[in-house]
């Protein structure tokens, strides 16, 4: 059943008060980007991870969040609905989720999946492969507490994607550009890290990123975007202190703060190199007052705001 999108409506203020719940799947702007949203309701990732389930009802916490959003500059938007994890095969709902992607990619639409634990990356992922067909280059900037590199065993999680999408480059024979940004010292084991520096994965750790060396930042991010085609962003919302966002499978200890999180994804979207995103690890049982679900859809709106 596709979600019902219902709102606060400001009659009084006439189009200018428009809001996401009355846009959505309703072509206003026929020159606009069109943002395409899809669900995907899995705990099988995390629960293979030895997480904290529950990111499976994260794609309507986040859509309830989402709703009074304002419409502030011309966009479309398409919610697509949700792909389940029917008992524990994630790995065909990974596959439906890249099948979605790769069409959305062919129809210029920007395609944005949430969750769902992080297993949702090798997902995007297998859809820009489906779409780029071996002719165009991929960069990976990833806003998160882990790297995300264990090896499957023997299946994949959502401690894998990144090393499954370096496995399936490296087949391709294609580079593995992949930024860490926000990694924690104390999430990640030294064997994580060493595999990180074997692929060459660049890893800016939470303690080191405030605003004052964003400004420096700014540059790197830029250049590492001009490097590749195109560029796949992709949040785990662990990467923010559990202030800011309590409903995660994996709380963190440190993290980073909302104002730097929003200004790392206004200097990657800056670039006009994301071709995809998405959000994951929102986990609504463990929510305070909507709090995570709000900040949630704060980042999705600030995504939005560059298409």
């Amino acid at each position: 059943m596709n979600f019902d999108w219902q709102g606060r409506i400001d009659t009084e203020d006439g189009p200018l008060a428009e809001r996401w719940h009355q846009r959505m799947n309703t072509i206003r702007e026929p020159n606009a980007k069109t943002l395409a949203l899809l669900g995907f309701k899995t705990d099988e990732g995390v629960a293979r991870n030895k997480g904290r389930i529950g990111a499976k009802d994260g794609p309507n916490a986040l859509r309830a969040a989402a709703a009074n959003l304002p419409v502030s500059h011309p966009i479309n938007l398409r919610d697509d609905g949700d792909i389940a994890v029917q008992g524990s095969d994630l790995e065909s709902a990974q596959a439906d989720v890249g099948n979605w992607v790769a069409n959305k990619l062919r129809c210029n639409e920007f395609p944005l999946v949430i969750g769902g634990g992080h297993e949702i990356a090798y997902a995007s992922y297998l859809g820009w492969r489906n779409w780029a067909a071996g002719a165009r280059t991929l960069g990976i900037i990833n806003l998160d507490a882990h790297l995300d590199l264990r090896k499957p065993n023997p299946q994949g999680s959502s401690g894998t994607p990144f090393y499954q999408i370096a496995q399936s480059m490296e087949r391709d024979n294609q580079p593995f550009k992949y930024w860490v940004l926000g990694a924690s010292e104390v999430a990640n084991t030294t064997a994580l890290f060493n595999r990180a520096a074997d692929l060459g994965v660049r890893v800016n750790y939470d303690s080191e990123l405030n605003l004052s060396s964003l400004d420096h930042l700014e540059a790197d991010i830029l250049e590492f975007c001009k490097t590749v085609d195109d560029i796949y962003l992709t949040i785990d919302l662990d990467v923010l202190q559990a202030a800011f966002m309590p409903a995660v499978s994996a709380p963190a200890a440190g993290g980073l703060s909302l104002a730097i999180v929003e200004r790392l994804i206004a200097q990657v979207m800056t670039s006009g190199k994301v071709r995809l995103a998405d959000l994951a690890e929102l986990n609504p049982v463990y929510d305070i007052d909507g709090l995570g679900a709000k900040t949630a859809a704060r980042l999705l709106y600030r995504i939005s705001r560059y298409l």
